[in-house]
């Protein structure tokens, strides 16, 4: 397979490298070019990260009332309990039940733009989720999410196929399909053969509740054991995909992710034995951490937790429950691959190196860029065209 010469949107090509044995380099290692792209990366990060977290604030805000409710406040802490208690035994086929069955799939064809962009066969495809809260103190507020509750995916498909297929998981916030699809060069990964789904996540774009203020807001807005059981129902819906694809007569399956989408597929990856390869993009794996630097949601989530007597220790172990950190992945070691931005400041590099440890050092690629200005993008596509092409067409 040929690599990539011409992206569809225009990203300068600042090479990047791979990790060393002892992880992401110093800032002492990078060229006096490179530390100047990723300082004024980072600063520009910075101010969408502050912009993101007061828009979380907004939407924590409900939860933060609720905890000064008694009977609220008791009923978030055996919420913890029960995540933590999941967590604890490290079995994801018990964190994570498998579908019952195949899901019954409608498909129609996407919108004129979406097929001039692939350049080929595009279906937008949809079904009922059949997804049941682990919680069963959350069935009933679960079930009661309409447009959530409706899988969304598009596949883009080969009149010859069904091909090798590369799916792809987007960030938070981030769930346009034509966004995505230029983002990350998806028409030429299809021209080189590769059929492609991108999966919606769940409350992002059309499964985002009436009069949701943005697309993702349901992932925060219903608490821990809110966020929780979306990150279980991600799981769920997208192992249903995974059995449309098998039914369709698919046999390899390759998944990436971004940011929020990261850290699904690299959960994915610890709980479905038919993902073949992943490659974690600027992936999170600690949210609590992570969210202790988001002023000022950081300040928000110490108030609720204050409010509701959250014991710190209990809070850590509940959020074990969907951290790809807390399960083995299931991929041979050589088809895994993380990617990091040195200057991202959302999803900071140190994450990804906490799942390159916990992935046994695996593959390892970091460009100097941030968590949306992919400097160097051409350069880590090509050694995901080079990490990929064994396993998906060999």
């Amino acid at each position: 397979m040929e690599e990539p010469d011409e992206l569809p949107l225009p990203v300068p090509d600042v090479p990047g490298a791979d990790a060393t044995a002892r992880g992401l380099p110093r800032r002492v290692d990078l060229t006096l070019r490179q530390r100047v792209i990723v300082d004024s990366s980072a600063v520009a990060d910075l101010a969408l990260r502050t912009s993101i977290a007061s828009l979380l604030s907004v939407t924590m805000t409900p939860s933060v009332l609720g905890a000064l409710r008694r009977s609220r406040s008791a009923a978030e802490q055996q919420q913890l309990e029960f995540y933590a208690e999941l967590a604890a035994m490290k079995d994801p086929a018990v964190a994570f039940p498998a579908p019952e069955s195949p899901p019954r799939v409608s498909s129609r064809p996407a919108n004129p733009v979406a097929e001039w962009v692939a350049r080929g066969n595009v279906r937008n495809i949809r079904f009922e989720s059949s997804f049941t809260a682990v919680n069963p103190a959350m069935r009933k507020q679960c079930a009661g999410f309409v447009r959530n509750n409706v899988v969304h995916a598009q596949h883009w498909r080969h009149d010859d196929g069904p091909r090798p297929t590369l799916c792809l998981i987007h960030g938070f916030m981030g769930s346009a399909y034509l966004f995505n699809g230029l983002f990350f060069a998806l028409p030429w990964f299809y021209r080189s053969g590769y059929d492609v789904v991108l999966y919606t996540l769940p409350f992002h774009g059309r499964r985002a509740e009436q009069y949701s203020p943005f697309s993702g807001h349901g992932y925060f807005a219903h608490g821990f054991s809110g966020f929780c059981e979306a990150m279980a129902q991600a799981v769920h819906d997208f192992r249903s995909v995974l059995d449309y694809l098998e039914y369709t007569g698919v046999d390899r399956i390759a998944l990436t992710g971004m940011s929020l989408g990261g850290y699904t597929s690299a959960l994915l990856a610890s709980v479905d034995d038919r993902i073949q390869a992943v490659i974690p993009n600027v992936p999170v794996v600690t949210p609590d951490r992570t969210v202790d630097e988001w002023f000022p949601a950081n300040r928000v989530v110490a108030l609720r937790n204050w409010l509701s007597g959250a014991d710190s220790e209990l809070v850590d172990a509940a959020t074990m429950y969907s951290s790809p950190l807390n399960y083995r992945p299931l991929p041979a070691k050589e088809r895994r691959l993380i990617i990091a931005g040195l200057g991202d400041r959302l999803a900071p590099p140190q994450q990804a190196e906490m799942l390159w440890r916990h992935w046994d050092r695996c593959d390892f690629h970091w460009f100097p860029g941030n968590h949306v200005l992919h400097v160097s993008q051409p350069d880590y596509l090509r050694r995901m065209t080079r990490f990929l092409g064994p396993v998906m067409f060999d």
